[in-house]
Parts: C-alpha cells; sequence; structure tokens
C-alpha cells in the first residue's frame, strides 16, 4: 500500500477542465427538454449520463484540491481546523447557491404563469406542492428534503463535502479499504432502500447521497492518487478491453433491433427470483449497477487513450476548459437558463425556433460568463504580483488635508499608534464547480 506522499508538481491535467465543462454544457443541454441537441450527449450512447461525470469529477477535485491538507505533517503545523474550514465553507456555499437557485426557479416558473398564462406551469418540476402544501414546502426547500426538478443535485455534492475531513484521512491511509467501504454502503443503500428523506413530499432524494458516494468516492481517491503522480487504477490491457466490451454490450442493448425487449426480460426475471433490484434495473436515484458500471467504464477508458490528452490541449476544446475552470458560476447560470428556456419551450411547442435557437444561446451566455470570470482572476493574479517598494524604503509622513501648514515628519519606522498585527486571510481553495 503507497503511503502518503506531499503534494508532487505536476503539469495541470487539461482533461479534467475539459470534461467538466463538457458535463456542464450537456447537462445544460439535456435540461432544455425537446431540443435536437439532447441527441449528442452521452445518455445516448449508454445507461449512464452526464450526472455521473459531475459526481466522479467532483471527487477528483475534491482529492486534488484538499486532501493534502489532511496530511500529518500539515496537520502538525496548521491543526485540523485549517484543513476542515475550507471543505466546510465550500459545502456552505453549495447550500446557500442551492437555496437560491431554488427560489429563483420558482420565481421563473411563477413569472411564466404570469407572461405566458400558462398556469399548467406550476405542475412541472416538483413545484405542485407548493400550491397544495406551501407551509410545509416553504420549510422542505431551505431543510433540502424539498427540491425542484433539475435543482437537486447540489444538496448531495454539498452533504458529501461536509463528511469528507472524516474520509479523506482514511482515504490516505487506507484507499482500499475505504473503497471497500464506500462500495458496502452503495449496495447496502440500494438493498434496504436507504435515503435521506423529502418532506412534505414521501419519498427520499432523487440523488440519494448514501449511493452516489460511491462515484464521489472513486473519484477522490483519484485525485489523491493523481496530487501524488500515480493512477489509482493502473492502465491494465485486460481491464481496458473489458471496458470497451461493455460499453458496446450498453450500446448494443440500446439500439440492436429486439436486444433491448430480451435484455429488459431477463433483468425482470433476476428480479423476480430475489436479485437486489439496483443490479437489475436502470433506476438513478440509487445508482442502479448498469448506469454505475457504464460510467466508470468510460471513464476509463478514456483515461488510458493517449488522444484524450492531445484533445485535452488542443485550442479547439478550449471553451470546454474555461467553462470547466468556472464550473460553479457556469452551472448556477445554466441551471437558471435552462429553467427559463423551459418556459419557453413548454409554452410554444408549435414553434421550432426556441428548440433550436435557445440551447446554442445559453451556451454562448455561459461561455461568456465564464470568460469574465477568466478576465477578473488574471487581473486581480496581476495585481497581486505587482512590484513593492522595499522593505527599507523610508515611508512619507502622514499629512491630512486638514492639518497646519507645517507638521513635523514622524521618525522612520516608528508606527503612530503601536504595531498592527498582521491578519492572515484563509486560503480558498477551488475545487469542481469552483
Amino acid at each position: 500500500m503507497p503511503g502518503p506522499q506531499g503534494p508532487v508538481k505536476a503539469k495541470r491535467d487539461l482533461r479534467i477542465d475539459m470534461f467538466r465543462g463538457l458535463a456542464l454544457a450537456m447537462i445544460f443541454i439535456d435540461h432544455v427538454p425537446g431540443n435536437p441537441y439532447e441527441y449528442g450527449t452521452v445518455r445516448n450512447i449508454g445507461f449512464s449520463d452526464a450526472a455521473e461525470a459531475f459526481f466522479l469529477m467532483s471527487g477528483i477535485a475534491a482529492g486534488l484540491a484538499y486532501s493534502g491538507r489532511f496530511l500529518p505533517e500539515r496537520i502538525a503545523r496548521t491543526g485540523v481546523w485549517q484543513a476542515m474550514a475550507p471543505l466546510w465553507s465550500r459545502a456552505w456555499l453549495l447550500y446557500v447557491i442551492h437555496v437560491l437557485l431554488t427560489v429563483t426557479a420558482i420565481a421563473i416558473f411563477a413569472g411564466g404563469v404570469l407572461m405566458f398564462r400558462a398556469p399548467e406551469l406550476m405542475q412541472e418540476i416538483n413545484l405542485a406542492p407548493l400550491l397544495a402544501n406551501p407551509l410545509q414546502a416553504v420549510i422542505g426547500i431551505p431543510l433540502m428534503t424539498h427540491q425542484l426538478g433539475y435543482v437537486n443535485i447540489l444538496p448531495a455534492y454539498a452533504v458529501l463535502l461536509f463528511v469528507l475531513p472524516a474520509i479523506i484521512p482514511l482515504a490516505e491511509r487506507f484507499p482500499y479499504a475505504t473503497l471497500g467501504a464506500s462500495l458496502t454502503l452503495w449496495f447496502t443503500a440500494g438493498l434496504v432502500r436507504l435515503n435521506l428523506p423529502n418532506f412534505p413530499n414521501e419519498g427520499g432524494w432523487f440523488f440519494n447521497p448514501f449511493a452516489w458516494q460511491a462515484l464521489f468516492t472513486i473519484g477522490l481517491l483519484t485525485g489523491i492518487f493523481m496530487r501524488r503522480g500515480e493512477r489509482f487504477v493502473p492502465v491494465h490491457r485486460g481491464l481496458f478491453w473489458a471496458c470497451v466490451g461493455y460499453l458496446l454490450f450498453s450500446l448494443a442493448w440500446l439500439y440492436v433491433p429486439g436486444m433491448g425487449p430480451r435484455m429488459d426480460a431477463a433483468m425482470t426475471a433476476l428480479r423476480e427470483a430475489g436479485v437486489p433490484f439496483h443490479i437489475t434495473n436502470q433506476d438513478k436515484t440509487f445508482l442502479a449497477l448498469p448506469r454505475f458500471a457504464h460510467a466508470l467504464s468510460l471513464a476509463y477508458v478514456l483515461s488510458c487513450l493517449p488522444v484524450v490528452v492531445t484533445i485535452a490541449e488542443s485550442r479547439w476544446t478550449a471553451p470546454l476548459r474555461l467553462m470547466g475552470r468556472h464550473g460553479l458560476q457556469v452551472f448556477a447560470a445554466g441551471t437558471l437558463l435552462a429553467l427559463l428556456f423551459q418556459t419557453v419551450v413548454l409554452t410554444h411547442e408549435h414553434l421550432l425556433w426556441p428548440a433550436l435557437v435557445l440551447p446554442p444561446l445559453g451556451l454562448a451566455l455561459q461561455l461568456m460568463l465564464a470568460w469574465g470570470r477568466e478576465t477578473s482572476a488574471r487581473s486581480a493574479r496581476r495585481a497581486r504580483v505587482a512590484p513593492k517598494a522595499p522593505a527599507n524604503t523610508p515611508r512619507p509622513a502622514y499629512r491630512p488635508a486638514f492639518a497646519a501648514a507645517h507638521v513635523p515628519a514622524m521618525p522612520s519606522g516608528v508606527a503612530p499608534f503601536g504595531a498592527v498585527p498582521a491578519i492572515a486571510a484563509p486560503l480558498r481553495q477551488r475545487a469542481l464547480l469552483g
């Protein structure tokens, strides 16, 4: 078992930025129903979709950004709180953004009802409980027990970041035991239907943290090993071709005439024979095995192909990399734009142009937002590295505008009210969606 190591100075892996940006673009496209661009997203080539990529890369980003803080020598130097604080701060930020997105989504659909005279919009995206049980639903929103459709992925991510301080030290010392525990929890959650509860609706969270933590944990372990300059799952020819075979099998299941119904019947027979439901269907809430295996197979195959590195470093994928570097802002903007466009598409189904024009327009707006964020970040970095006056340069005496014509200057190096202690601002590390 490899021991914990410190951060390794390595070239930034542009594949992460590219695939993160691609996942965000696909999530946005899939959230504008009825557009022809949906046929180009990953959900059309197998059982998984961009949500699996979101959780996997969120884990990778967390491993890269936060795991080094939990190394024993770092803890001895800075303390446990300095390691935990950035994670809990990030989790709180995700919670706040989730609540703001939820409230804004309600306003968007309420505005659509008034503008387009379409009261049926209030039956979409789980808005009906707001009309049937408004008091309970309003309580459920800040508790994250009432989640709207298309605005329900951040709660699970925030919960996982909140518990991450307990997981990272174990993942650093016992990576394969951590993987085993994570897979055991995933299997148990599907077996006994373990989930966090909804309120006022019945049931549980759409993205069940007890199930989706498996993808996140695998991403976390991958990020930790990447920080060390290693691979969590080594390149192996047999494993590579097994994953390729499963991807082709998934594709055939979807598109080969007659194969889909036969496979569905076989899965039903297995389920009736007592095989757990999350092994024999494609349920998303409990991350059923066909989806889980498809996401991991696709990620492994792509990680083994050298051409992917070339593509990620090319100028043609620069827009995706830019969106990926500013994932949180892009995700929030994309969510609101998708909901806004939904109100147009759902109330103008007889028109072709909204489904054709709005998705590219939304992607362009998200790219502009990312460009603005990147420009601001570069300006801030240049300001921080601007040359400063030498430390031994005498400071000019302070002279208020209302002072008399002649005020004796203070001796150099003497402060008027004693030494002022420096206040160190806590470092903020960005993870996926950062």
